[in-house]
C-alpha cells in the first residue's frame, strides 16, 4: 500500500513541478523587453526569410501559450501575447516554433515519425483505458489488460518520440536567434531557460507515461504467475 501511495503522489508531483516551472518562468521573462524591439510574428518572419521558408506564414491565436507549427497548414501559430509582444519569453517561443518548421522543411527524422505517428497515438489514448479497464475488472480477461497495454505503449512511443523534436526545435531556435542578432549575448541564456522550462513538460509527461506502462506491465506479469 506504501509503495502505491509513493508512486500515485509522485506520478502527480512530476507534472505538477513541471508546469509551475514554465509558467513561472514564462511569466518571469514575460516581463523582460527584449532589446531590439522585435515582436514575436517579427522574430519569426526574421528567421523563417532567413531560413528560405518565404512559403509558411504566420498567424495569431488566442489563449495562453496557445503557439504552435501546423505542417498540415505550414503555418506558425503564436499566442496573441507572444505575436504581438517584444519580450525575451515571446521571442524564445516565436523562435521555437520556427524551429519546428526548419525540421519540417529539412525532413528530420523524428518530426515524420512522430507525425505518422499521430492517428496511431491518437486511437490508443481513446481505447487503452477502455481495455484496461475491462482487464483489470474482470480478471478472466487477462487479455484485455494486455491489449491495453499495447495500445498505451504505442502512446508512450509517441511521447518519447516527441523529446529529441522538442529539444532539438529549441536547439535550433538559440541558434538562430544568435546568428541572426536578434539576441544579444546575454539575453541568450534568459531564452534558453524558457526554451528548458517549458521542455520539461514534454520530459515530466513522458516520465509519467513510462512509469503508468510499466505498472500496468507488473500487474499483467504478476497475473500470469
Amino acid at each position: 500500500m506504501g509503495a502505491y501511495l509513493i508512486y500515485f503522489v509522485f506520478i502527480m508531483i512530476i507534472p505538477l513541478w513541471a508546469q509551475f516551472r514554465v509558467k513561472s518562468t514564462y511569466a518571469k521573462y514575460q516581463k523582460v523587453q527584449n532589446r531590439t524591439g522585435m515582436t514575436g510574428e517579427q522574430v519569426a518572419r526574421r528567421i523563417l526569410d532567413e531560413n528560405g521558408l518565404y512559403d509558411v506564414t504566420i498567424h495569431a491565436v488566442k489563449g495562453h501559450l496557445t503557439d504552435h507549427y501546423d505542417p498540415s497548414k505550414k503555418g506558425v501559430f503564436l499566442s496573441e501575447d507572444n505575436y504581438f509582444g517584444t519580450t525575451i519569453a515571446g521571442t524564445a517561443v516565436a523562435a521555437h516554433e520556427v524551429g519546428h518548421a526548419i525540421q519540417d522543411a529539412q525532413n528530420y527524422n523524428f518530426m515524420r515519425v512522430r507525425s505518422a505517428l499521430v492517428p496511431v497515438a491518437n486511437l490508443s489514448s481513446n481505447m487503452a483505458y477502455v481495455f484496461i479497464l475491462i482487464g483489470i475488472i474482470f480478471t478472466a480477461l487477462n487479455s484485455f489488460l494486455l491489449i491495453g497495454i499495447a495500445l498505451m505503449a504505442a502512446g508512450v512511443l509517441f511521447q518519447l518520440v516527441t523529446l529529441p523534436v522538442e529539444f532539438d526545435a529549441s536547439s535550433r531556435a538559440l541558434n538562430q536567434l544568435v546568428s541572426t542578432g536578434i539576441l544579444q549575448s546575454d539575453e541568450e541564456p534568459q531564452a534558453r531557460k524558457v526554451l528548458s522550462a517549458a521542455a520539461m513538460t514534454y520530459v515530466a509527461a513522458a516520465a509519467v507515461a513510462v512509469m503508468e506502462l510499466l505498472r500496468l506491465l507488473l500487474i499483467y506479469l504478476g497475473r500470469r504467475e
